[in-house]
């Protein structure tokens, strides 16, 4: 299964106008199946009072064994990424899809929070949008009540304290516009971000790194899972366009939110042969500043 293709710029622009007035309107402008979904979800939850979030759920799809040369290396970061989610406040889960079941350590094998979802979808390519879809599926099938969700990436890190930021803050939804990316390779940091006057290049975290997005989800309502499943088809540039189209536009963090590390051997970017321009980023607006450098270290510590 590839990707989903994105909607060209001005059809998003008219669907949204048109959704403004009425979904049932926008429906006459051919909508795609993740458009539809957000028009759908968007309907049913018109004039109704959003429950409060009570947890975040993180949702991982993990490259199988037998895609990656160093599954070792694979599950270490894993390791790490579920590490940052265990310093955060505040309830949370994280669901694992992969064809095996990934070694942890044992603190994270006993963890009650961290669960795996067995994939054996026996389809040759690329499954990382299968296991998305997987995932979204299984929502349903968990006993938890609103929730945040947010698909996140097995090699990037969740800032300390963003998981409470969430639950504190009860928004529709949540951007990374700030964030960091680190070249694994040279170790070097940057900051990616709205463009502004001095650097007019930079571009927003949410259009570099798909652990980008949280979302209310009510499984209350059908329409929120089958949302879900059909917006994480897409590359991660259309999350927020399809997010506002379901009503459910989502504010900035107040702070760079996720760590996302490049050129370790096994991205996923690498794989496809989309890595470089990301590292020329890096290079690009690299930080130089050592106070800032260590500000990172505070925020995202290694385990």
């Amino acid at each position: 299964m590839a990707q989903v293709p994105a909607t060209k710029k001005m059809k998003r622009r008219a669907l949204r106008l048109a959704a403004a007035l009425s979904p049932a309107l926008a429906e006459r402008l051919s909508p795609v199946a993740s458009e539809r979904a957000a028009l759908a979800l968007r309907a049913a939850s018109a004039g109704q009072l959003r429950p409060r979030a009570e947890r975040v759920i993180f949702l991982i799809p993990l490259v199988g064994p037998h895609h990656v040369g160093d599954w070792e290396a694979v599950t270490a970061r894993l390791a790490q990424t579920l590490e940052s989610f265990r310093r955060q406040e505040g309830a949370w889960q994280a669901v694992i899809c992969c064809q095996e079941r990934p070694p942890l350590p044992a603190a994270l094998a006993a963890d009650a929070r961290i669960a795996w979802l067995p994939f054996d979808d026996p389809t040759p390519g690329n499954d990382k949008w299968r296991k998305l879809a997987a995932l979204c599926e299984h929502l349903g099938r968990m006993a938890t009540g609103p929730s945040y969700v947010m698909s996140f990436d097995a090699d990037d890190l969740l800032r300390d304290g963003t998981v409470a930021e969430m639950l504190a803050r009860q928004e529709p939804g949540y951007l990374v516009e700030t964030g960091y990316v680190m070249d694994h390779a040279t170790g070097d940091v940057a900051l990616a971000g709205p463009p502004s006057a001095a650097m007019p290049l930079r571009k927003p975290f949410w259009k570099l790194c798909g652990s980008c997005l949280a979302l209310f989800h009510d499984p209350a309502l059908p329409q929120s899972a089958a949302f879900l499943r059909e917006m994480t088809q897409h590359e991660h540039r259309m999350f927020p366009y399809l997010a506002a189209l379901a009503g459910r536009a989502p504010v900035p963090f107040r702070k760079p939110a996720v760590l996302y590390v490049l050129n370790h051997g096994e991205n996923f970017g690498a794989r496809r042969g989309r890595a470089g321009f990301k590292t020329r980023f890096v290079q690009r607006f690299r930080i130089t500043d050592p106070k800032e450098l260590a500000k990172v270290a505070e925020d995202f510590p290694a385990p």
